[in-house]
């Protein structure tokens, strides 16, 4: 497992950003606990070496009641399945997300967090 550094991209050096908007549930009882997880530094630094930009995390409550999370991130770099799957391998990252995980409610036949379809952005 290749954990050095990797090569960070510049956002918007001469090459196209990928914007990804996801979403997933989370536990109304954890939200606090998870803000306050977010709230430190958690594995910002993976997410530049994985060419990981400007992520975001908004809450929301729905209309049925539920809490979800939705998250916008911008990818600079020039291979995203290899960057995901570097940042999956990251020891430090799977602790993260071994304290995330279990707050959150993924969507039906999803594993974590759902991707979406980008429909519109004013870029």
């Amino acid at each position: 497992m290749d954990t050095r550094a990797r090569p960070v991209t510049e956002p918007g050096v001469n090459r196209q950003v990928k914007r990804v908007g996801m979403v997933i549930g989370i536990k109304p009882d954890q939200i606090e606990a998870y803000k306050d997880l977010h709230a430190g530094t958690g594995v910002r630094d993976l997410l530049s070496q994985a060419n990981i930009h400007n992520f975001s995390i908004y809450l929301r409550q729905l209309d049925d009641g539920q809490y979800y999370e939705f998250a916008c991130s911008e990818y600079s770099g020039d291979d995203y399945k290899a960057d995901m799957a570097w940042l999956a391998a990251q020891p430090a990252n799977q602790a993260w997300l071994a304290l995330c995980d279990p707050m959150q409610i993924p969507l039906a036949g999803e594993r974590s967090w759902a991707e979406m379809a980008e429909i519109y952005c004013n870029a």
